[in-house]
């Protein structure tokens, strides 16, 4: 069968045409016959988004992104993006958006969720959460710390130009003439050292003599502690120590006004009158050794005792 001009002409365009719609479908990332769902997000910034990239559910790919363009004048996008159908999830499910590298990228991951709801279908819009990657991490934590460094730097600045202001000319050279002297202290401080090292080193035996009798100084010494506390000083010790509680006693009743002692101590009338008695016994005394005729006349030849005659100044009299 011969065919016709038109005929070939015709075919020529119909393939043409259908070659045309492949290519372009090729091109959206859409193919012609696929029984995927169209499903939409709506993001405030895609960070770098691109068509064609790949979404997934577990990490396996299960569509891709198809169309992004905004969606109102606050310029909200709007993330076109196909899923196959062979998988089915409940349209409460959330599309997240995250980094799939250090050095950037952005790619689609659905977090599929089964609470019984109705199945996603196609022309759903689902909702959507974005997942900070490393860059948007890094600014949040590194932020404040350069804010901080920004400002310890301010500080330190401000203490420079401070310390400068104080630092006048007579300053700076009375502190030249501290360092200095410090230098000179160390230098001192090392030779110091340096003698003191040789003498450590020149008796070191006569040290070593000291320690050795010092160590057998405190092995006597524990021997005689041990020698005391076999001997029995324990016991004296709480003799004493019982000797102490009993003169406690007695001196807290001497105090208290127990007894002749605490009498003497406290009682005032007594200790005035024995002092008066001993005043008199003092006086009679003295007078019986100035003035023994007073008191002893002994007649011999039974003469008649004279009478006592008071003198004139009578020792006793001048001792009060």
């Amino acid at each position: 069968m011969k065919l016709s001009r038109e005929i070939k002409t015709g075919i020529i365009v119909i393939g043409g045409i259908l070659l045309f719609i492949l290519g372009f479908s090729y091109l959206k990332s859409t193919p012609l016959f696929d029984n995927s769902k169209t499903l939409y997000a709506i993001y405030p910034d895609v960070g770098g988004l691109q068509v064609g990239t790949v979404v997934s559910i577990n990490g396996f790919g299960v569509g891709k992104v198809n169309d992004i363009k905004f969606l109102d004048a606050k310029g909200n996008l709007m993330v076109t993006f196909t899923v196959s159908s062979d998988f089915e999830f409940s349209k409460n499910s959330t599309v997240e958006l995250y980094d799939t590298g250090i050095i950037g990228g952005k790619g689609l991951q659905i977090t599929p969720v089964f609470d019984g709801a109705r199945t996603i279908e196609s022309g759903d819009t689902l909702n959507t959460q974005t997942r900070p990657g490393l860059t948007e991490l890094a600014q949040q934590k590194l932020t404040p710390l350069f804010k901080k460094f920004e400002s310890a730097v301010g500080d330190a600045d401000s203490v420079l130009i401070n310390v400068n202001d104080v630092l006048s000319g007579n300053t700076k050279q009375d502190l030249r003439k501290a360092i200095n002297g410090l230098s000179e202290l160390m230098v001192s401080l090392n030779g110091s050292a340096r003698v003191l090292n040789d003498i450590l080193k020149n008796n070191e035996s006569k040290l070593d003599s000291s320690l050795n009798n010092f160590e057998r100084l405190t092995h006597n010494f524990a021997e005689l502690s041990d020698t005391l506390n076999n001997a029995g000083l324990g016991r004296t010790l709480s003799s004493l120590e019982s000797t102490m509680a009993s003169l406690n006693g007695i001196m807290s009743k001497i105090d208290e006004g127990d007894g002749t002692l605490g009498k003497l101590m406290k009682d005032e009338e007594l200790y005035v009158s024995l002092n008066n008695a001993s005043r008199e016994l003092d006086l009679l005394l003295q007078d019986f050794r100035l003035n023994p005729k007073r008191y002893v006349n002994v007649s011999v030849f039974g003469k008649k005792q004279k009478d006592y005659k008071v003198p004139e100044e009578d020792p006793a009299d001048k001792i009060e």
